[in-house]
């Protein structure tokens, strides 16, 4: 993962001078930049605004909450249809694609929505305790106490790795390896934080 935006220009030579130019007009405004996820991303009182990257056939200038700009050039896509609800892209193969003026444009509109406070707030995911684990915390007063403890991403985690399993060998095998777990009040990714 890239430390700074010039580690990660270094990276992806052909789209440099392009990413370089689209960093200068990030930078022209009150954005702030910072490195998230290894790649450059522009904020405004720590929320992500906008953000620039290079992938296999094009650069791209995305708006963490583009669906919001009027995007009256149609410029702007939607990278994963049906995934993405807030996020938007702009594409650019060639340094001459960059219209400056048009691209200051959306960045100061995408600062303003900033400033009204529009942004997609994420949906709150329900607990859906598979019946693996309903009958094992029926059992176990000790792990229905705990599993109760915890918080309600870290129960949903665990809920998820149990359901996702395909077979009812692994759902078990899976119910196994994490009852300990929450008894000892540790979340499933712990380890990973």
């Amino acid at each position: 993962m890239a430390k700074t935006p010039e580690e990660y220009f270094s990276w992806n030579e052909e789209y440099r001078p392009l990413l370089e130019k689209l960093r200068s007009l990030l930078l022209s405004t009150e954005l702030e930049e910072k490195m998230k996820w290894g790649i450059p991303t522009y904020c405004l009182q720590n929320k992500n605004i906008a953000g620039i990257g290079a992938f296999k056939n094009y650069a791209g200038l995305w708006f963490f909450n583009g669906s919001f700009l009027k995007d009256e050039a149609k410029v702007l896509i939607n990278a994963q249809e049906g995934k993405t609800k807030g996020m938007r892209q702009w594409r650019f193969r060639s340094i001459e694609e960059i219209d400056e003026k048009l691209v200051l444009q959306y960045i100061a509109e995408a600062i303003q929505n900033q400033k009204d406070g529009k942004e997609i707030k994420p949906e709150k995911k329900a607990l859906i305790i598979p019946v693996e684990l309903k009958e094992a915390l029926a059992s176990d007063s000790q792990l229905v106490e705990a599993f109760d403890s915890m918080t309600l991403s870290c129960r949903r985690e665990y809920a998820e790795h149990i359901s996702e399993a395909k077979r009812p060998e692994t759902k078990q095998k899976r119910l196994e390896k994490i009852k300990p777990m929450i008894l000892k009040n540790v979340g499933l990714n712990d380890k990973y934080k």
